[in-house]
């Protein structure tokens, strides 16, 4: 616990974890602003293309399916490189594909586009690890649902933003077709600049650089030898599959919604694309506070009631997600769809944040491989969602059998159980930093 951080100094720029934690947030906000760039675009690219329900269904599997290993992958390249150089990296590569959606001409180079860019989405692992190795264990449940907040709300952005830039291209007599490919420069730029900015501004971690600490003799990260090893210990430990299936539950939804939802509305109740756009980045939009109540809650809830009361709250919030995916799926009207829609997005984003509350405490030695596989069931869970669309045939019955399935899954978070001894050995670590903590009192924290 040497470094980190015992609170959250929102205004502080100077020290590294603060760094990390804005830069964090900023990194996941311009990977999730790219990944669903083009979402709100798709009647357009449909109608260019001529796509049938089953392409779209496969663009929708395409765009998720991929960083299920990405993020596999990226927990033990930040355990082995650092997540300073693996967040750079995912930044500057992604980019690539982004820039390359403006070439593509049909719906072959257009699914290989998709499925490109959606590597980027790897990018919340690499933000949830490297928070939670600047941060304690009284605030690292509020700091991971932060940064993931902030950064899902890229989600939203671009829901509301690029029908917008779209709509400018268009008014300065920029062609439909030609239109929508200009627009995708806007989330490549912002990817570049992003990548410059975290290379320069961030460290590994709070005593500094993975690969000088390690030629130091200086362990870092899960070991010296790179985090496979680490990956295979995760995957051993069953409560890192409960929290697969939670995050599924929970993140896995919030994918689907933002892949397929602003065209639901517009076939459903024949809402215009602008229309549209907003209502679904108003529940993008949401992970702006949603996330971090999450979090929060369970960090409040973890210093009255102790470790297990992190999955009791994961538990009830999946619950109340499940109940108002239901009521969404049964809506007759536009307005009462968007009402709902907000209910069982608020309890979807905050139980994505109580679930990467509770990620630090499964398994320290394991940190990279914990965070990946958890990760990645997020993305599980959003392609078996778009097959589960493929089979039905139609977005509204898919959300109805989601809501029934997110009922069932959040009996796993009741299953994530402790060791007395891992339950004593938090519990001093989290004593520790509320007596670290109490030696700072800055202006403006989150405590």
């Amino acid at each position: 616990m040497s470094g980190k951080a015992t609170r959250i100094e929102l205004l502080q720029w100077s020290t590294p974890q603060m760094r990390a934690f804005h830069l964090s947030w900023l990194a996941f906000f311009a990977c999730f602003f790219a990944w669903f760039a083009v979402a709100p675009l798709m009647p357009l690219v449909r109608e260019e293309f001529r796509l049938g329900p089953d392409q779209v269904a496969n663009i929708t599997i395409a765009a998720v399916a991929v960083t299920i290993f990405g993020r596999l992958l990226v927990g033990p390249l930040c355990d082995r490189l650092g997540p300073r150089r693996t967040y750079a990296g995912l930044l500057l590569l992604g980019s690539i594909p982004v820039f390359g959606m403006a070439l593509v001409q049909g719906y072959a180079s257009f699914l290989v586009a998709r499925l490109a860019i959606g590597m980027v989405g790897a990018g919340f692992v690499i933000t949830q690890y490297h928070t939670s190795v600047m941060f304690a264990p009284n605030v690292v449940g509020t700091a991971n649902a932060t940064t993931a907040g902030w950064g899902n709300a890229g989600g939203g952005a671009a829901q509301a933003a690029m029908p917008l830039v779209l709509a400018g291209l268009l008014a300065l007599g920029v062609d439909r077709s030609l239109g929508w490919r200009a627009a995708m420069v806007l989330p490549g730029v912002l990817m570049v600049v992003v990548g410059v900015l975290y290379w320069k501004f961030t460290q590994d971690s709070p005593e500094g650089d993975f690969r000088v600490l390690r030629a130091r003799g200086i362990s870092a990260g899960s070991g010296k030898q790179g985090g496979w090893a680490a990956f295979r210990q995760a995957a051993a430990n069953y409560r890192v599959w409960m929290l697969f299936v939670t995050y599924a539950g929970c993140f896995g939804i919030e994918l689907f919604v933002h892949g397929v939802a602003a065209s639901y509305y517009v076939d459903r109740f024949g809402l215009g694309l602008r229309n549209a756009g907003l209502a679904v980045g108003a529940f993008g939009l949401l992970a702006l506070f949603a996330r971090a109540l999450g979090g929060i809650t369970s960090d409040r809830l973890a210093r009255r009631q102790g470790l297990l009361s992190r999955a009791r709250l994961l538990c009830a919030l999946m619950l109340c997600e499940g109940i108002g995916l239901l009521w969404f799926s049964s809506a007759q009207g536009a307005g009462v769809a968007v009402t709902a829609m907000l209910t069982f997005g608020l309890f979807t984003h905050m139980a994505c944040g109580a679930t990467y509350a509770l990620v630090p405490f499964i398994d320290r030695k394991a940190l990279g491989g914990v965070a990946g596989i958890v990760g990645a069931g997020g993305n599980v869970g959003a392609v078996a969602a778009g097959f589960l669309q493929k089979y039905t045939g139609s977005v509204q019955h898919t959300f109805m059998a989601l809501g029934g399935f997110v009922i069932a899954g959040s009996l796993c978070a009741l299953a994530v159980r402790f060791s007395h001894e891992h339950v004593a050995d938090e519990e001093r670590r989290y004593q520790e930093a509320l007596q670290q903590g109490r030696a700072a009192t800055p202006a403006l924290a989150i405590d």
